[in-house]
Parts: structure tokens; sequence; C-alpha cells
């Protein structure tokens, strides 16, 4: 029965989490803190996400179909109660350079494949938390996320500049090429409308977020912009405006499915899942650290694929969690998901009853909202920091950073390099572990021969090998040694210290043994010290640690050292480098 009841709880907070929070909503307090908190996401939400549906390519409502119902399910099923999910930049940036291969040819079925795309991001991040398989996500190692996302937020920031002056150019096949032909346009004829709106919201934003904050910069410059749109007419003198948005909510309808176009986005979706949930993860974790809340990511993905597979049944594109709209979430003291529901409910209002105000909202201020936003993506002293701790990390970033800006618009090629990098470079450490030829120092420990300058024995080498022993770095470690035997003609031990082995594989296991078979043919004997549980379970397990060689399994350097003198012949122990009175038999019995 108590097993029953176990499986029924984890299986209720599995599929209704939202049933941990919303008895928290009786208290009037947590409540009104969540709806204030609600509201002021949704005065940055409905701005933003009609900016960065335009970034995906889509037209601006398209944004406030997935700022509706999908934000509110994935507050409902997600791990985080503060995080906000919705559109955000690289995610639409993402889509955009998906698509716009694909669609070149047939600009009616973008939207198509833009749901079409948002479902399969949906499932696969719903597999992946329903098979409890989060750990994919750890494959996107730090530094290649850094590298892209500030590659990703510069060609985001240029990809704007052709509304920010008013003037459009081919697009070519490199996304440079493009910013290229652009400024060329911008030099021969800027609209100098548009340019004014561009300078005068960035203008705007910047001056309220600096004197004051308390002021939702973005609402301001959109409102204050639309206003100026409408009274002098800015549509007519030939600027961009967002035009008609069909009033009232997304009507629900199964995604059209494309066998060829799903096949070739296969690649993307996948991209799309893991950046965006990364990235969706990553702020949870910033958030957790300050609100003590413990996370799930498998539960995260599941409230991630339940929210883009909703989008793609209410005419919206694929999304993830934000930085921005999380820490105002945070900041403005939202303390349950019920928050991010407020959130839904301001841009369902807007749907129905706010879409005819924003028909002369220019369309260069959306693109100054999306500069400005991005600008906060591109950072530099995380590289900075990798190099001082593993100067692998910092090239895998870097070439990462530069991939991106080559190669797009075919970015998932950049995150795929980053990925095959950074694992490649972890496996040559891996195939080349620091072995360290181990002496006596002068408190009576052993160091670091080479490190220390430290004088080693003739007689008996210790060595410790630093990782686990395992196929790609067997033959390395066999080399060392040999190459020890070769150099010490009078050696008659190796001591391995083995405490930096957490881990060895048939491949490893095999290696030792022939070696120390072979190492006792030509007189040298094998010892072992110091070996961890699991890998003394293997030894036992294939006889290697049998009865004939249980003795050359020491428990600490000491008795190794003792075990090997009192079998060496002529050993002078008081004159050896490695005699203390703790393992030279002389000196203890002269004590």
């Amino acid at each position: 029965m108590n097993l029953v009841n176990t499986i029924s709880r984890r299986l209720v907070k599995r599929f209704f989490p939202f049933r941990d929070w919303i008895p928290e909503l009786k208290d009037t307090k947590i409540l009104r803190a969540d709806a204030i908190a609600g509201l002021s996401v949704a005065l940055v939400l409905v701005p933003q996400s009609m900016a960065y549906a335009q970034l995906a390519g889509l037209p601006a409502y398209y944004g406030l179909y997935a700022s509706f119902l999908p934000v509110m399910i994935a507050s409902l099923f997600g791990s985080s109660r503060q995080v906000h999910t919705g559109p955000v930049a690289v995610v639409s940036l993402l889509t955009a350079s998906a698509l716009a291969p694909i669609a070149s040819g047939d600009p009616s079925q973008y939207a198509t494949y833009a749901i079409m795309l948002a479902l399969m991001v949906g499932i696969f991040q719903l597999s992946l938390g329903l098979l409890q398989m989060g750990f994919f996500v750890d494959f996107l190692s730090h530094p290649v996320v850094v590298g892209f996302t500030n590659g990703a937020a510069i060609i985001i920031a240029t990809s704007q500049l052709g509304k920010l002056f008013g003037v459009t150019a081919e697009r070519s096949e490199h996304h440079y090429e493009t910013v290229w032909h652009i400024i060329e346009a911008a030099m021969q004829h800027t609209h100098m409308p548009t340019l004014f709106f561009s300078i005068g919201a960035l203008a705007l934003m910047i001056l309220l977020k600096k004197f004051t904050p308390k002021i939702p910069a973005v609402l301001a410059a959109v409102a204050v912009t639309t206003l100026v749109s409408w009274l002098i007419k800015f549509e007519e003198m030939g600027g961009k405006v967002v035009g008609n948005i069909p009033q009232g909510l997304p009507a629900f309808s199964f995604p059209e499915i494309d066998g060829e176009v799903a096949v070739q986005l296969i690649s993307a979706a996948i991209a799309i899942g893991l950046i965006g949930f990364t990235e969706a993860i990553s702020v949870a974790k910033a958030i957790a650290a300050q609100t003590r809340q413990r996370l799930d990511a498998n539960q995260g993905l599941v409230g991630q694929g339940l929210a883009n597979i909703t989008a793609s049944m209410f005419q919206g594109y694929a999304v993830s969690g934000s930085f921005s709209r999380s820490a105002i979430n945070l900041s403005a003291g939202a303390k349950t998901g019920f928050a991010a529901v407020i959130s839904g409910f301001v841009v369902m209002l807007t749907l129905l009853f706010l879409t005819p105000l924003l028909y002369h909202l220019p369309e260069p201020t959306l693109a100054a909202v999306i500069i400005l936003a991005v600008f906060n993506l591109i950072k530099f002293k995380p590289v900075k920091y990798a190099w001082r701790v593993q100067k692998h990390d910092a090239i895998v970033s870097v070439i990462t950073f530069a991939l991106t800006l080559l190669w797009a618009p075919h970015l998932e090629n950049s995150i795929l390099f980053g990925v095959v990098l950074s694992m490649g470079l972890y496996m040559y450490r891996t195939m080349r572990p620091r072995i360290a030829v181990l002496a006596m120092q002068s408190d009576g420990s052993l160091g670091d021969a080479e490190a220390h300058i430290l004088k080693t024995c003739p007689k008996i080498s210790i060595l410790r090998f630093d990782g686990p022993l395992f196929f790609a770095n067997t033959g390395y470690f066999e080399e060392k040694v040999l190459e020890r035997v070769a150099s010490k003609p009078e050696l008659q031990f190796i001591i391995i210290d083995a405490e930096g082995i957490n881990e060895i594989d048939a491949t490893g296991e095999e290696m030792l043994h022939q070696l120390a078979v072979r190492l006792n043919n030509l007189g040298i004997e094998f010892l072992f010290c110091r070996t961890k549980k699991q890998v003394m379970d293997v030894f036992l397990r294939t006889g290697f640690a049998a009865e004939a060689w249980m003795d050359h399994f020491l428990h600490t350097e000491q008795q190794a050292i003792r075990y090997a003198w009192e079998r060496i012949d002529n050993c002078q122990e008081e004159q050896c480098p490695l005699s203390t009175e703790d393992n030279c038999p002389s000196r203890s019995l002269k004590s």
C-alpha cells in the first residue's frame, strides 16, 4: 500500500506539479504579489513578443499567440516557479535561420513550417523529460553556449539594421554578406523618418532605464512612437508599421505536417530544443540560488515541451524561458507560477480588445526593442574566466563564436561543431592524463618528484595516475611505465598509487594484468596501493587480485614501500631516498 501511495505521489508531481503551489494562493499576500509580477512582465511581454516574432520572420501577431497559452502551460507544468516562458531572441533567430532556406521558394508556407517546427521542438523536449533524459542537455557545455550566444546576439542585432535605416537588401548565402549589402543600401538611400524613429525609440528606452527604471521602458517607447506615428501619418510617409493584427484569440488547429520538410528540420528542432532549454534551465538555476527552490531538469523539459506543443496547436512558434522577463518576474515579487498565468491573461485581453491600437506601431521601434534586449546577451567575461580555468574551454568558446558568425544563417552547424570540439578536447585530455613520479619529501610524505625536485630510488618507482583508466589511455599508461623501466636498469618494484584511478574498463584491466605478468618475467614486481573499492571490485571479479596476487595490493604507500624493501637484495634502506622510520625495517628496529 505504501508503495502504491509513493508511486501515485510521484505521478501526481510529474503530471500536476502546480498542485504544490496552488494552495499557497489562499494567502492574499502571495496572490497580490503574483498579480503585480504578472502584470509587470506582461507590459514587457506584449511588445517584446511582437518584436521577436518579426525576428523569426513572422508577422508580429504570431508573437502574441506564442505568449498566450504557452506561457501559462510552461508555468503550470514546469519546475521553476519564476521562470517566464515565451518568445525569446535566440530561439526566434534559430527559427528564422532554419526556415529561410526551406520556405524561400514558398513564403506562404513559412508560418505553417514555423508552427510545425514548434511541434517538433515540443515533442523532442517532452520526450527527453518523460524518459528522464535531461542529462542530454549537459552535452551543450557552457563554453559552447557562451560562444554561440555571443555570436547569435551580434547576428540578431545586425539583422535589424535594415529596419533601423528603412532599407532592404537581397538576402545572401551568408549573413555577413547580407549585412554588407544593407550597409551599402543605407549609405545610398536611408529613409530619414524611419531613422529618426529608431534613434528616438533607442534613446527613450536607454534614458528611462537609467533615470526612471520603475517605468517600463519598452512599453513607454511603444506607446510614444505609436502615438507619434499616428499623428504624423508615418505609414503614408513610406514608413513601415505593424499594420492589421487579427482581433480575437487564436483558434485551435492541429499543425499541418509535411514529411519531407520535417526531415529537413530535424537537426534544427534538436538544436532549438537543446539551446532553448539550456537558456531556460540556466535562468532557473540562477533564480533557484536566490529562492532556494529545488529544480527538476526533467520536469522543466516536460513544461517546456508542453508549452511548445501548445504553441503549435494555437498558431504560435517555438518558445523558451526568457532571461529578462524571468528577472522582472523575480524582482517584482513573484512567488508561484500563477504570475505567468496573469501575464498570459493580459496577452489574452490584448488580443481580444487592444490590437487595433497597435496598427500604427512602427517597425523600427520593434527593431530597437530587439537590439537593446540582445546587448545583454553579449558577455565576454566568461571567455576570459574560462581561459584562466581551462584554455581548451576558452578555445571552444571562441571557435564556436567565430563559426556562428561565419556560418550564419546555418546556426545549428556551429552548435554541433562546438559540441563535437568540446567532447574531442575532453577526450584528448583524458587520453593523456597526468602521470606523476613520486618521491619522499622532507616531512615524510610523498610528492611529485619533478615538481619538488626530489631524489628518486633506483630500485623502487612510485607512479600516480590521475584519471580513469580506459581504452583511450591504456596505451599511454603502458608506454609511461615501460619508459620508467628502460630508464632504471636496477628497478625491481613499480608501485602504482591508484588513488586517482576512479574507474577502469575491460581494456584497462587487461592491460594491467598482462603488463604485470610481463614485468614479473623481467624480475620486476607490480604493486598497487590506495586502490578504490570500485576498481578493486573489478580486480577481484577478474581474478587479477586472486590469492597469487593478493599480497600485491596494499592499503597505504608506506606499506607498499616496506613490502618492496623486505624483498630487495642488498638494499641500503637508511641511505634510500624513500626511507623513513615508518617504512624502513632497519630504522624501525633501531628505534
